[in-house]
């Protein structure tokens, strides 16, 4: 994990219209370009592409078409008549039926009953087709209003949904008891944006520990839970708690991103794990990209030397 200067560091360059620009220009201009390696592409037949691709080797998947925080709701109502597209091509394609969204991306920043209503929207045409709808969590302001969101619709009927949790966060233990009273699924990660102190630990042993704790009632105690890692200890753990409590592979996955650890994503297959592969496309890419360089160390330097070798 990077320290706090350098993630901050790169939410602001997610965040550069300027840089934004350019990588849109040139980013994805060749199937060998670097942001490739994180990203399926910018359309769904590419995403649907690395999907079949995935299937091939045993993974699962689930996709994600990037967008956030749209600004007005034709640009919500476009971000939904977008994903209703997603739903419709994945029908078509014949591929796993699974899929993520960000709220904001459906108009919550700009009306949470318009939120509301597309989630609906994107649920009544998922749910009967055989879809998963996860959830996504944004960064801490959005965090009560989400779970309120996901706790709406779960009341209102629709059971084919997950959502996400981050260890990073001090409320999120409690949030864990929450979701797991309703019966829903989780994915626990440790958390990608920078956050205050004043809500978020600070320290990566901290983060660490709250994720090791909320791992294990989480396997125990919840409904077919997603550990979403690429920490080869608490894969280690995950797997020796799992083991000594008589969890069987069957009753949970590990969930890792699309490009980062192949490695440990190849060697839970082999040793007969299920792992989902989280899948991000869409013209939007930028800042989810940004964000994923800000997370390790080790992705600035592929970066870096897929910039050098394009030079």
């Amino acid at each position: 994990m990077l320290d706090g200067a350098s993630k901050a560091f790169f939410s602001i360059l997610a965040h550069s219209g300027a840089l934004k620009k350019v990588a849109s220009r040139f980013g994805m201009r060749r199937p060998t370009s670097f942001a490739r390696r994180f990203i399926a592409g910018e359309e769904i037949a590419e995403a649907i592409e690395v999907a079949r691709a995935l299937e091939t080797r045993g993974f699962t998947h689930t996709l994600d078409l990037l967008g956030e925080s749209v600004a007005n709701l034709a640009g919500a109502d476009a971000a939904t008549r977008g994903y209703l597209r997603v739903v419709d091509a994945i029908v078509e394609a014949g591929v796993g039926r699974n899929i993520s969204l960000k709220l904001t991306q459906l108009g919550l920043d700009v009306d949470k009953a318009s939120a509301i209503d597309n989630l609906r929207r994107i649920l009544d045409r998922a749910e009967p087709a055989g879809f998963f709808v996860r959830v996504d969590m944004e960064n801490s302001p959005y965090t009560e209003v989400t779970l309120e969101i996901f706790e709406t619709m779960w009341q209102q009927g629709y059971r084919e949904m997950g959502v996400v949790l981050q260890s990073a966060l001090y409320r999120s233990e409690k949030d864990l008891a929450r979701i797991n009273a309703l019966g829903a699924s989780i994915r626990l990660v440790k958390g990608a944006y920078k956050e205050p102190k004043s809500v978020a630990y600070q320290k990566k042993e901290d983060v660490d520990a709250a994720y090791e704790r909320m791992m294990k009632v989480l396997l125990v105690e919840g409904r077919y839970p997603a550990i979403a890692t690429h920490d080869p200890a608490m894969i280690h753990l995950a797997k020796t708690w799992a083991a000594e409590h008589g969890v069987g592979s069957d009753r949970f996955e590990f969930q890792m991103l699309y490009g980062i650890r192949r490695d440990l994503q190849a060697g839970l297959m082999a040793d007969r794990f299920h792992v989902r592969v989280y899948v991000p496309f869409g013209r939007e890419w930028f800042p989810y990209f940004m964000r994923r360089l800000g997370e390790r160390p080790a992705n600035i330097a592929f970066v870096l030397r897929g910039l050098a070798r394009e030079k």
